[in-house]
Formats: C-alpha cells, sequence, structure tokens
C-alpha cells in the first residue's frame, strides 16, 4: 500500500510540473496584471510584459521627455545600452540560459502609437 501511494505522489508531483514557457508566459500576464504601467526612470514606463511561443519575451514602454526622440535614442546607443543590460541581467538568466529571444520596444508618449525603438536580441547576441 505505501509503494501506491508512492508512486502516486510522484506521479501527481510530475504532473503538476509547469514548462518553462508556461510559467513565463504566466507570470508576464500577472506581472503586467498587477505592476504595470511601473515607471522604471524618469522618463521610461514600462506598460507590459508578454511572452510569444516558441521562445519570445517582449517589453513594452512608452518613453518620454528628452528621449521622446528615435534620433536621440540613436545618439544614445539605446539598442547597445539595452544588449549591455540584457548581459548583465540576473533576473533573466534562466530564459537566457533556454536561449529566449528578448525583445524591447518603446512608444512615444507624446506621439500615441508611434514606434521609437525595437531591438531584438537572440541567443547569439548576448551570450
Amino acid at each position: 500500500m505505501k509503494k501506491i501511494f508512492a508512486v502516486l505522489f510522484v506521479f501527481f508531483l510530475c504532473a503538476c510540473q509547469e514548462s518553462l514557457e508556461d510559467r513565463c508566459a504566466r507570470e508576464c500576464k500577472e506581472y503586467t496584471q498587477k505592476k504595470c504601467p511601473v515607471l522604471v526612470t524618469e522618463n521610461v514606463t514600462l506598460d507590459s510584459m508578454t511572452f510569444a511561443k516558441p521562445h519570445l519575451l517582449t517589453y513594452y514602454y512608452t518613453v518620454g521627455g528628452v528621449l521622446d526622440d528615435a534620433e536621440a535614442l540613436k545618439q544614445h546607443d539605446a539598442r547597445g545600452l539595452l544588449l549591455k543590460e540584457l548581459k548583465n541581467s540576473a533576473s533573466l538568466k534562466l530564459y537566457k540560459d533556454a536561449g529566449y529571444d528578448i525583445r524591447y520596444v518603446y512608444h512615444s508618449t507624446s506621439q500615441k502609437g508611434t514606434r521609437l525603438l525595437e531591438a531584438t536580441f537572440h541567443k547569439k547576441d548576448y551570450q
């Protein structure tokens, strides 16, 4: 009888396992619902996070002030700074180790719907 309970216990533990993709999708949804929008810096707001299978994690931001200009973002090498931050990010280690693509999308605050920057990084970029 004890063997049956042990086997059932192991079976239920395995059945309750959440895949990394499902975990990422759930965490993005929960974070967006509970915390977003959240002010990251003075002129940058994280609006939402999404996950698309098979392996794309996307962060959506709006920017204002002096950064609310595509040329200003290019002059400040925003793409290079994002890549540097991604390489040093401990909070994304699990997803980087799994080879996820990470995308950052920045929209204008003053011109609703205007995309100022989109940067997608693949495993070969950040490792």
